[in-house]
Parts: C-alpha cells; structure tokens; sequence
C-alpha cells in the first residue's frame, strides 16, 4: 500500500512481489515505467532529483531497494551475480504492469543489471542509461593491465576477507563515508549516508551487499541458470539505444576506463562525461544529469 513520504514530497512508498523477492520501492508519477537501479554503498533515494524529472516528462518513475538492502527481502538462495539483478529488473518489470515503452536506468551496480536486463529481454526495454560503470569489457580488462583503477578497486578485493565483514560494520559504517568521501571528493553527503546506513546497518543486509562482490570475484554462491546470461553481460551491448553517463572526477571508475569503454562501444551507445561531478554524479549535478536523461529518454 503507498504512502507519501514526509520529506521528499511526490515521492510515494510501496511494495511489490517480483520473482521470489519482496520489493520496496520509491515511485513517482504515471506512465509507462522508467525503472532505476542503484548500486552500492547507495539507496534508491540517490534517485530523488531525476524521478520528479522523469515523471514530469510522463513515466511512472520506480526505484527499488535492490536484493538484500532492507526493506527488500533477503534472497535464501544467497545469489548476488549481476545476472540476478537484471532478472530482478524484468521481474519487476512484469510486477509493475511494464510494457514495450518502458526505459531502465541503472547507477554503479545498477549499470551492469540494466544492460543485463536489456539483453535478457530486449522486448521490455526501450531505452537504457546506465552510469558511473562503463558497459561492455573494458572494466574487465582495465582490472588486468590498468595499474590505477586496480588501485581504486582496491575495495573489491579487501570484501573478499572475512574481516570486511567486521571492518565495514564498524564504528556506525564509517568505511561507507570514507568511500563517498573518495568516490565524490567535495560532495556533502549527510542526507545520503543516512539512507544507506538505514539500509545496511543489520549485519544480514551488509553482508547481502558485500556478496554482490563476492559473487563477482570471490566464492561467493552463483546460480548455474544464470550462467551463460552472466557471460553474455561481459561481451555484449544491448541492441536498444543506450546512454551512458561518466562523472570526470570519478573517484571509483577513472575516466580512463571509461574512455576505453567508449573505444569499443559500438555506434548506438553514446557517451557523456559529466564536469565536476564524481561517481555520484546523478547528485552532484543532478540537473545536468536529468537534462541529459530526459532528453534521451524523450515522453
């Protein structure tokens, strides 16, 4: 049942079933869906500027709390591979009444779930925008020879440890301001880290966010059905036209490998390098950020 949020007003509160999940979500207007998915250390408040914006140009706006950032549920399998987020995302396609107008929008994790969700089932999605992480190989090849951004990555590794665990949790999540702090030098995000620590403060959702790295690099579980998705998603684009969005400060992803990305992109997918704006970048210049998505997204 939705709710008005008291404090970003427009914004409504509600839950759906999607696949074996329970979703909370944000939403924002009527219309064909536009569904945004953010990443990690994120909540999908981070989408507080564009949803008025994309609802005034015509969409029902829905941002969920992804797989295992309470209030969703926490998935019993333990699967966190990117390939179950974009199932994810066309589960809540089909859950919110999604059609063949629909757009999806995706931010850090939510770039590489977007792009899977596009390529699982190109039918749903008209148009996708993913950020902050570039689509295609590159990022897979920059952690082999791009000595930099293994330095920058330097966190993935460490959520391998059992200690990450620990260290995370410590001190009311100070690890997560330190890495704001250095993916988005300058930013204030006093409002953000608020949402973040209410969806990661219990040790049960922490360590779902921590798996989704572990899927990624370490032992953690994977589901063999999603196999050959998942490697589709290293190699392929989306057939659908595709925006992707790169702060120029970015303290996570350097520039240089998005750059790369765009090397290797083929025609249909069209870059932007967003000034002064780091990894948040959809905070931090949220009306050049809206500007560029709406226009793409058209309505």
């Amino acid at each position: 049942m939705a709710q008005r949020d008291k404090k970003h007003v427009g914004l409504r509160e509600s839950t759906a079933r999607a696949g074996d999940l329970e979703f909370a979500y944000l939403e924002c207007g009527d219309g064909p869906l536009a569904l945004c998915l953010h990443g990690f250390p994120d909540s999908p408040y981070t989408w507080r500027h564009l949803l008025p914006a994309l609802a005034t140009h015509g969409y029902r706006a829905v941002a969920p709390f992804m797989r295992g950032y309470a209030p969703t549920s926490i998935p019993t399998s333990g699967v966190y591979q990117t390939a179950a987020l974009a199932r994810d995302a066309n589960a809540l396609h089909d859950a919110l009444g999604g059609d063949e107008h629909a757009v999806i929008i995706g931010h850090d994790w939510g770039a590489p779930s977007v792009c899977g969700a596009a390529l699982d089932a190109p039918q749903r999605w008209s148009r996708v925008v993913s950020m902050a992480v570039p689509p295609g190989p590159a990022l897979g090849a920059a952690f082999i020879s791009n000595l930099a951004q293994i330095q920058r990555s330097w966190y993935m590794f460490f959520f391998q440890h059992g200690l990450a665990n620990h260290v995370v949790a410590a001190n009311d999540l100070a690890f997560i301001d330190m890495l704001w702090e250095q993916w988005s030098p300058g930013y204030d995000a006093t409002e953000d880290l608020a949402h973040v620590k209410a969806a990661l403060r219990d040790a049960t959702n922490l360590q779902a966010a921590l798996g989704y790295y572990r899927a990624t690099l370490g032992d953690g579980p994977r589901d063999p059905d999603l196999a050959s998705l998942q490697q589709r998603m290293g190699a392929e684009y989306p057939s659908q036209p595709t925006l992707y969005l790169h702060g120029v400060n970015d303290g996570c992803i350097g520039r240089d490998v998005a750059e790369l990305a765009r090397g290797m992109s083929p025609a249909h997918v069209r870059f932007e390098f967003v000034d002064n704006a780091g990894h948040f970048l959809q905070l931090e210049q949220p009306k050049r950020v809206n500007e560029l998505i709406t226009e793409f997204v058209g309505r």
